[in-house]
């Protein structure tokens, strides 16, 4: 038995806005008798289809909804974990003799909270890192600036960068990696965000073809110095977070593929979990692809390498859990490390559940997995008609064969009369390939004009808004 906390980052750190499709993700890890926690009741179509698959019983699992915070049902306030009342309820939903039977606490993310709510139930030892966490070292652990120190201490490759703590700092900084860098381009991060939101890609050369690149915004710098510095009046507020964060600034890798290595840290050591590819458009994360293939088999071991030792550090300081370890593969074939995100990635259920649990990649004949955002060019109308339209063309997911489409999230509208965004994961055989799946798909719903959807909307790890 096993509480699971359908939680977010903390918005202390990062504000987020509507979580409740993509924190029910958190249905895919359910086992019988566990006891789910999410921001709201669970789309109740989404929970019968994702249980189907995962031949979980509704029965057997107790799913509460924490208590409405600053966010509404958007977004489970950390708070609210700790209300007396809640705590009382879950105790009860438990039972007097289940508590001691719980065997894990676990969150999408490492909150302090949940380590008080763990505590609260007397079941701090069975929330791995609990004393860490408690400390948040949630944010110690996801900020991008942490971690090139970390991955320096580790002797692991990254990119030539700097850590800027101000105007000045981030000035100096994007003219040193100006003057020597190759691509003549650097790469701006905000220390806490994710999918590329929170990224910038600094350019001279405004034809530079930057499409696959892990950076949401772009920005063509004026020649010269001054150019530099106007960059900087204008955006060192978001970069840093109105200030509260230090900025990383790092030189752009062009040409590179976007590989990670997942781990788990436990108390004894770490392991590697699986690896992976993803995929971008238009500057936004489009798709994911596990397991990793395509790759040589020294590139293969450096990631596994350097995945490892990011692993064991971020082990050494208190971090306990999953975590993945995000590298570019240079055209030279070297890897460098890029960031690790110390918490349940976006990954996870894709390849832990769906792949390998699911569709068993590991098994013959050979089976890949792909997770794709719904494009800004599509427009479905509802989680059912989606499931219509699988069903038609012959797409749903076959168990006799192992591919075919999995959604993996509810189809949530976040805005009236708007398409509704998700993400679906689509298993199929690597010799015929993922495209022709998806072009049968993008042929039925592509129905918005491309540079005229401008609703922001809210899937993953970042605010995805689309416009030209």
């Amino acid at each position: 038995m096993r509480i699971l906390i359908g939680n977010h980052i903390d918005p202390s750190i990062r504000e987020r806005g509507d979580m409740r499709a993509w924190t029910q993700r958190l249905l895919w890890f359910a086992r019988p008798r566990d006891l789910l926690i999410l921001c709201c009741e669970p789309d109740a179509a989404f929970v019968d289809y994702a249980l189907a698959h995962t031949g979980v019983k509704r029965g057997e699992l107790t799913v509460l909804a924490a208590p409405a915070g600053a966010w509404g049902d958007r977004l489970l306030d950390p708070a609210s974990l700790s209300v007396p009342t809640f705590v009382d309820r879950v105790r009860a939903a438990l039972g007097p003799a289940e508590v001691g039977a719980v065997t894990e606490v676990f969150a999408l993310w490492p909150s302090a909270a949940v380590a008080r709510f763990a505590d609260a139930l007397g079941l701090a030892d069975r929330f791995p890192g609990a004393a860490f966490f408690g400390q948040s070292g949630g944010e110690i652990g996801n900020s991008k600036a942490n971690f090139r120190a970390l991955a320096a201490a580790a002797g692991v490759p990254i990119l030539p960068g700097r850590v800027c703590h101000g105007r000045a700092e981030a000035i100096e900084a994007t003219s040193a990696l100006l003057e020597h860098s190759v691509s003549g381009a650097v790469v701006v991060k905000q220390a806490h965000n994710g999918a590329g939101v929170g990224n910038q890609l600094l350019v001279r050369d405004a034809q530079m073809a930057v499409d696959h690149v892990g950076a949401r915004h772009l920005h063509h710098l004026a020649p010269g110095p001054d150019g530099i510095a106007a960059y900087w009046a204008e955006r060192w507020p978001w970069a840093s977070g109105e200030g509260r964060w230090p900025v990383v600034v790092e030189d752009f890798a062009p040409c590179a593929d976007a590989v990670y290595s997942e781990h788990y840290a436990s108390d004894a050591d770490t392991r590697a979990t699986e690896t992976g590819r993803l995929l971008y458009v238009g500057r936004r994360l489009s798709h994911q692809v596990v397991p990793l293939d395509g790759v040589t088999e020294p590139v293969r071991a450096a990631l596994l390498d350097g995945g490892a030792r990011l692993a064991e550090a971020y082990r050494a300081l208190g971090y306990r859990g999953h975590l993945s370890a995000d590298a570019l593969v240079l055209p030279d074939g070297r890897v460098v490390f890029t960031e690790v995100n110390a918490q349940v990635s976006g990954s996870l259920h894709i390849y832990q559940s769906i792949a390998h649990g699911i569709v068993n990649v590991a098994a013959e004949p050979a089976r890949q997995v792909v997770e794709y955002h719904v494009p800004p060019t599509w427009a479905v109308p509802s989680f059912a008609a989606f499931l219509a339209a699988l069903d038609e063309l012959g797409l749903a997911y076959d168990p006799a064969t192992r591919t075919g489409v999995i959604v993996s999230m509810p189809a949530i509208p976040l805005a009236p009369r708007e398409p509704v965004q998700f993400v679906f994961c689509l298993a199929y055989d690597p010799a015929e390939g993922h495209a022709g799946t998806f072009d049968r798909l993008d042929a039925r719903f592509a129905n918005v004009p491309a540079g005229t959807y401008d609703a922001s909307q809210h899937i993953g790890t970042g605010a995805v808004s689309f416009s030209s």
